[in-house]
């Protein structure tokens, strides 16, 4: 079995890291507008320092990005030009509701979404279009609490019906919640949770979850009563954890940590909480508040695929002394001694993404989208804006062989690839520009200075190849 002769071939964003226009058509404030680099940067997206406003001692990157809302066309084109067939984005829904209660949305940020729409719509661009990619309106995180509240399902439900029936005829593919899982580890980033002085921070995490839980699954059920012929899907920060050792302990707490992201997934796509969560709910004294019907919901509106990133696997160990510590994708990890690092730390692992393939397929026989998947990198642009970027291409290669392999060998039903970020934008782990993912280079430093000029690197032009040949020639 090759792959599909219309696999999805692309490349992913996300309207806090490229889209700036912060206060421009209407919008409101976004929890993840107000999140710094520098040395805050970590505390404040766990949730664990509040900061509710911008001051004037840090220096917030999504305010401007690399201004994909001025410059949506250019780019639109040049990935039309690399030959892309899907392009996976999302809506920011303080642009729809400025304040997420308003009662009636912001048609200046709906016409927005629909004239990018259209554009890729002129170069047969398959749009894959995630409704909560971290963002929640600030004035629901200030007045409600954000998703530990209840209401919050119905102010989603809400944004989800008017996003739905608006771009119909323009939009196929949905993701509900990006990273869902991500609630537990950046709690204000993924879901502008922030934590008060003696919280049970649990308790606060798995109801947020719950509510996430529900909402992602009205959204669904709303998405296939609009058009029958959407495909809505969840998604999951990806990568399996190997144990450090064949200690049988070690082994056992591989297979916990994996839970905890499955725990998601489990929901979303079987329709009902599994009985690991429910003993771990009980051992932590956590009480979930439901209503009548939620698991009826989460039952009758499951999802039709199974979406993940994947950028690196990590490894536990139940013996604090072994090993050494080392960077993820906000987790940490201990070094696997078998595998190189990136710049950042983060472990480089093809065989890795076959691996979370395959155990995904297993359990859940459900079709997969690798929807995030690339290498954060400094690079080097000549007075062109040129960059040789090999280490880049290297990295997607090896990632493409294994899925090949997973697709071809293993059996594994595989929609498509959006790699991350196919234009350079601002890391969400540390808010830099300087740690790049795309194929085009955009001239803009850490600090905001830059022309935001774009340019091709080489990966551009292998890519275009890549897509041409369905992945044949991998150059």
């Amino acid at each position: 079995m090759a792959l599909r002769k219309d696999f999805l071939w692309g490349g992913a964003t996300a309207a806090n890291q490229c889209e700036g226009g912060y206060d421009q058509g209407g919008r409101g404030l976004s929890n993840v507008d107000v999140i710094p680099t520098g040395r805050d940067r970590k505390a404040i997206s766990a949730g664990k320092m509040k900061m509710l406003d911008f001051d004037e001692e840090h220096f917030y990157p999504a305010k401007e990005s690399i201004d994909m809302y001025h410059h949506y066309k250019e780019d639109i084109a040049l990935l039309a030009e690399m030959g892309i067939k899907c392009f996976r984005m999302s809506i920011s829904w303080s642009r729809i509701f400025p304040n997420g209660d308003d009662e009636m949305p912001n048609e200046e940020g709906l016409q927005f979404y629909e004239d990018i729409f259209r554009e890729l719509k002129k170069y047969q661009i398959e749009p894959l279009v995630t409704l909560a990619h971290f963002d929640v309106p600030m004035h629901l995180v200030k007045e409600y609490g954000s998703w530990r509240n209840r209401k919050m399902v119905d102010f989603y439900k809400n944004y989800v019906n008017v996003v739905l029936k608006r771009y119909r005829d323009y939009v196929k593919y949905w993701l509900t919640f990006n990273e869902i899982n991500m609630l537990l580890h950046a709690s204000f980033m993924g879901a502008g949770i922030c934590f008060e002085e003696g919280e049970n921070e649990l308790q606060v995490k798995y109801q947020a979850a719950h509510n996430q839980l529900v909402a992602s699954a009205l959204a669904t059920g709303i998405a296939h009563e609009i058009n029958p012929d959407n495909m809505v899907g969840c998604m999951l920060a990806g990568g399996n954890n190997y144990p450090y050792s064949c200690r049988p302990e070690d082994y056992y707490k591989a297979i916990t940590q994996d839970r905890e992201g499955y725990f998601f997934i489990d929901v979303q796509s079987r329709g009902y909480y599994p009985s690991y969560a429910l003993k771990k709910f009980e051992r932590e004294n956590i009480r979930i508040q439901m209503e009548p019907d939620d698991l009826e919901i989460l039952k009758k509106n499951t999802v039709d695929f199974i979406s993940f990133s994947y950028y690196s696997s990590r490894v536990v160990a139940t013996d604090p002394g072994a090993g050494q510590e080392t960077a993820g994708n906000i987790y940490g990890s201990i070094k696997n001694p078998y595998l190189k690092s990136s710049e950042w730390g983060w472990q480089i692992d093809p065989l890795g993404l076959r691996n979370s393939l395959n155990m995904l397929y297993d359990r859940y026989q459900k079709p997969l989208f690798i929807v995030e998947n690339g290498l954060g990198a400094k690079d080097i642009p000549d007075e062109n804006g040129y960059v040789e970027d090999d280490y880049r291409i290297d990295y997607i290669r090896e990632h493409i062989k294994a899925f090949k392999a997973a697709v071809e060998v293993d059996g594994v039903d595989l929609l498509g690839y959006t790699t991350w970020g196919c234009i350079d934008l601002v890391a969400a782990s540390t808010g830099q520009m300087s740690k790049r993912y795309g194929f085009v280079y955009v001239d803009l430093d850490d600090a905001g200075n830059g022309t935001r000029k774009r340019s091709k690197k080489k990966s551009f032009g292998w890519y275009k190849e890549v897509i041409a040949s369905n992945g044949e020639n991998l150059g």
